[in-house]
Formats: C-alpha cells, sequence, structure tokens
C-alpha cells in the first residue's frame, strides 16, 4: 500500500482488571454506545470460538504451559495488526505481570491507545467466580492482588457499578483525552505512585 493510500492507525480502548471484574460487560457496554465502530476482542473470544484444540489440552496430549506463552504473544500482536489496517478496538485483557504490561506496551508503541482499570472488590470477585462456573477457582483473588499495582491509566472505573454508567464515563474520559496517555508515559518509564 502506498503513503498516500494508507488507512489511518485505529484507536484502542484497552480494559485491565481481574477475571469476572466487568470487563466483558463495560466492553459490550461501551460498544453499543460510542460514536464510531469499535470492535471488541478477548482471549475469551478465542477460546470460546474454538481456535485453541482445546479437548486435547484438556487430555494432556498438548501441554497449555507450553502454548500459553506463545498465545498471548501472537494474541498482542494481532492487536498492533487491526490497528495499523484502520480497526478501532477495545480489547479485554489481563495483565497477570509487570513483563506483560511492558511488552504490551512496546508492541503498541506509537499507538492511540486508552487504558483503563476495572476495579471489584473481592468479595464480589469471588461470588461472580462461583456463579459463572467456567473459571478455576482462584483466578480473581490472584488477579485482584496484583494486576493494577503496576499500571497508570486514563481513568478508572468500579465494575460494581452498571457497565452502561461505566461506559459512559470511559466514553466522555476518552473523548476529553489528552496527547500524553497512560501507556506512552509507561513507554517514557513513567511508574504508579501511591499503589
Amino acid at each position: 500500500m502506498s503513503a498516500e493510500n494508507a488507512v489511518p492507525a485505529g484507536q484502542m480502548i484497552l480494559l485491565n482488571g481481574a477475571s469476572s471484574s466487568g470487563k466483558s460487560s463495560l466492553a459490550r457496554a461501551v460498544q453499543a454506545t460510542i460514536d464510531r465502530p469499535f470492535w471488541h476482542i478477548s482471549i475469551d473470544h478465542l477460546r470460546d470460538s474454538g481456535v485453541l484444540p482445546s479437548a486435547r489440552i484438556k487430555s494432556g496430549e498438548f501441554d497449555w504451559r507450553a502454548m500459553r506463552e506463545p498465545f498471548f504473544i501472537g494474541f498482542e500482536q494481532s492487536l498492533l495488526a487491526y490497528l495499523r489496517a484502520g480497526n478501532s478496538l477495545i480489547v479485554e485483557h489481563i495483565m497477570e505481570s509487570e513483563a506483560w504490561l511492558h511488552r504490551l506496551v512496546g508492541i503498541l508503541a506509537g499507538q492511540d491507545v486508552f487504558f483503563v482499570g476495572v476495579h471489584c472488590d473481592l468479595a464480589e470477585l469471588e461470588r461472580r467466580e462461583l456463579a459463572r462456573c467456567d473459571r478455576p477457582i482462584g483466578d480473581a483473588r490472584r488477579d485482584f492482588f496484583q494486576i493494577h499495582d503496576y499500571c497508570l491509566y486514563d481513568v478508572e472505573v468500579d465494575g460494581t457499578r452498571p457497565a452502561h454508567e461505566n461506559a459512559q464515563m470511559v466514553i466522555a474520559a476518552w473523548q476529553a483525552r489528552q496527547a500524553h496517555s497512560a501507556f506512552a508515559r509507561l513507554a517514557q518509564g513513567e511508574r504508579p505512585s501511591g499503589r
């Protein structure tokens, strides 16, 4: 594609929150309300679509531990391809470690990424996890105690509030965003304070 025919890069609203914190509900509410087309993408979409050989992983024929890191790296790199092709994205992700966060910051360097922290108190996370019956028990607790500590956000929401209210808050903050986004500041080495 020649430079004069280049498509403007898409924009990303990136949601980070513990398992069962309300990311999916928030993503759907933002997608239904925001004034332009955004794709909604998550690891769960890939898993639930049958992309992975799940039955063979579950049987032990394939080792998920060996497959997991390449799977996540491939997912993260695909986000850059979508953006460069001109697609705007609402992405659910769980920043399991500071290394994961910085890897994604590096992959998405120079892109328009609006970083949203989705918080939820531990008792509610664990209640939702039990009710869902589709998550390993303990994931929410593990996430709760680590995934926000090393993050800087453009806006933070309470996942126990109605999704449509949080969506309005996210969209308003996204529309009023400044040039120096949280991801840009993370790329420059800024670290969160007071966490």
